[in-house]
């Protein structure tokens, strides 16, 4: 018997699917036409700060832990996580795929994945972003809306 149908955002596709394509893609172009833009030790440096601050997307993940309910975007949501990182971002896990993203490009040296970021990004905010804000709003109303105020969608 079919499930009564439930309430979610309806993500046209998991965001670190979204986030991973595009570097994938990035890194076998860069593999037929090689493009590195930055000097080999500045690369490895920015690409390590970059990775390194992405690790705080970890917070977000135990934020949602704390409030008892799930960071994935195939359930519904019970709370609306407003607490650690999510007091100044509301995508503080996307930020945290973004850095990884331009760390991953950046220690490679490889101008392709920046270049199609743009795109993932793009798809991001249509596919996954703008799909979640809607949901929030029709799950949590006011108080989305008052936390939407408040908080930057990114920084």
């Amino acid at each position: 018997m079919d499930e009564p149908t439930r309430d979610l955002p309806g993500i046209v596709a998991p965001p670190p699917v979204l986030y991973a394509a595009g570097l994938v893609v990035g890194l076998l172009v860069q593999h037929w036409y090689p493009r590195p833009w930055l000097p080999p030790g500045a690369a490895r440096l920015l690409g390590a700060a970059a990775i390194l601050l992405g690790l705080g997307g970890f917070a977000a993940i135990a934020a949602f832990r704390r409030a008892g309910t799930s960071p994935n975007p195939y359930r519904p949501t019970s709370r609306l996580v407003t607490a650690g990182p999510y007091r100044f971002s509301r995508n503080p896990m996307y930020l945290a795929f973004t850095l990884w993203y331009v760390g991953i490009s950046c220690w490679a040296n490889s101008l392709w994945p920046l270049l199609l970021l743009p795109l993932v990004l793009l798809v991001m905010h249509r596919g996954v972003i703008t799909r979640e804000e809607a949901y929030l709003e029709r799950r949590f109303g006011d108080e989305y809306r008052q936390y939407r105020d408040r908080v930057r969608r990114w920084l």
